[in-house]
């Protein structure tokens, strides 16, 4: 029966939480448990291998305007293609319990959140964004979001 342990390993498989939000069908929370250095780590490997760049969605649980980028980005029909097909995005979690200083002290200042960076498919940072731009009153703006990841796909 050496069916029954290889069942098993692939059912375990199938059961780990993904990292990157892309590979979700549910929205992955901002988990302040997470190593953010490795998750990035994984993530430029995977972006090397398919050829894309990397957006680092920076937020908390706490920000009601990252819970918005989330749903745009699982919802919005076109900007979830455009993230699938061109980007590995890696959460990266800001809040009390973990504000991952030494990850995000390598990268420009955040004045608010969420905040998206592109790296390159190396991890070099491309560009940072204040979401704040990508608003129209109380949501992001459809076509500020696309246009802003089609500027910066690879």
């Amino acid at each position: 029966m050496k069916l029954k342990p290889v069942l098993i390993t692939l059912a375990l498989a199938l059961s780990a939480q993904p990292i990157f939000a892309q590979e979700t069908v549910a929205r992955e929370k901002f988990d302040p448990k997470r190593d953010a250095a490795k998750d990035i780590s994984a993530a430029i490997k995977l972006a090397g291998k398919q050829n894309k760049r990397i957006i680092l969605d920076v937020g908390g649980e706490w920000c009601p305007w990252c819970h918005k980028l989330d749903k745009m980005f699982h919802e919005d029909a076109d900007v979830a293609k455009i993230l699938k097909d061109k980007y590995i995005v890696v959460k990266v979690n800001y809040s009390q319990e973990n504000e991952n200083k030494a990850v995000l002290s390598k990268f420009p200042a955040i004045k608010g959140y969420p905040h998206l960076f592109v790296l390159d498919k190396k991890g070099k940072l491309v560009h940072s964004q204040d979401t704040g731009d990508l608003e129209t009153g109380d949501h992001h703006d459809h076509d500020k979001v696309l246009t802003f990841l089609k500027k910066w796909a690879p």
